[in-house]
């Protein structure tokens, strides 16, 4: 931007999924102390989740965006066109985050994309819709992560951990597998240390375990995990946090489990 002689007055257009996003808004918003930018996320991962809540953010010491800020883009252009274009594993991967926006808040949506049997024929125009209105809703609840807006965050505070030290052994994953693997491992602190059924927990176990397959986490050393879980940003002290499912499609925030059940959940996962 400086070799380009942008000024206050530009207008940066980021076209790309959710790095390009989170790192264009991010120069944008402290590039001269801010100047207006555009998102048109070109992936489902980004069209359904990291363009909308104004998040911004870039990796630092091996943590997902560790450093950022709140900044909201002037306009979000979301073409489920783009999506033609990518292969079957990165739809699979922004699948999990419409999976997640169902398990959280909407049962109506949960129930619409478990009924179709092929997950990649799902109508990609309706599920990107419904799931940018739950997140907005969300988002203008509580747009500083106060509040509400943690759910948000389920199978994340896991997932992250899993995605961070699968990169550090040079075995990296995709985003929406490491939440995947998070949301099945959450989901049992939501069963073990919350009001989530245990036919639920079963339920969602089967349906993640059906899209995603098995991660090898059995070769994860815990306490690398639990270094990043540890410096996740929802935590407060030395206590570990968490939004739970009370159900499916209802969720509540600022729960804790210890190390120990942190792991009893890792163990289910990888003895299912």
């Amino acid at each position: 931007m400086f070799d380009l002689k942008t000024d206050r007055k530009s207008l940066l257009i980021n076209l790309g999924g959710g790095v390009i996003g989170d790192m264009g808004g991010f120069c944008a918003s402290t590039y001269m102390r801010g100047i207006p930018f555009i998102q048109v996320p070109t992936t489902l991962l980004s069209q359904v989740d990291a363009s909308i809540g104004g998040k911004l953010g870039i990796d630092f010491y091996g943590l997902k965006n560790s450093i950022g800020l709140f900044h909201d883009p002037m306009a979000v252009l979301a073409d489920p066109a783009f999506l033609k274009t990518l292969p079957p594993k990165e739809l699979r991967s922004g699948f999990a985050e419409v999976i997640k926006h169902g398990l959280i808040r909407d049962l109506d949506l949960w129930k619409t994309i478990t009924n179709v049997s092929d997950w990649s024929g799902q109508d990609w125009r309706e599920i990107v819709y419904q799931s940018l209105v739950i997140k907005q809703k969300v988002v203008e609840q509580d747009p500083f992560e106060n509040s509400i807006r943690k759910i948000l965050n389920f199978g994340h505070t896991i997932g992250h951990a899993i995605e961070g030290v699968m990169i550090d052994i040079e075995r990296p994953i995709l985003h929406g597998e490491a939440v995947a693997a998070g949301m099945i491992a959450e989901s049992f602190l939501s069963h073990r240390l919350g009001q989530l059924k245990a036919g639920e927990l079963e339920t969602i176990t089967n349906y993640l375990i059906s899209v995603y397959g098995f991660l090898p986490l059995k070769d994860l050393e815990f306490d690398k995990l639990l270094r990043k879980m540890s410096h996740d940003k929802k935590n407060r002290g030395t206590s570990i946090n968490f939004s739970f499912l009370d159900s499916i499609g209802t969720a509540s925030i600022n729960h804790t489990a210890s190390h120990e059940q942190i792991k009893e959940s890792l163990d289910y996962y990888t003895h299912l």
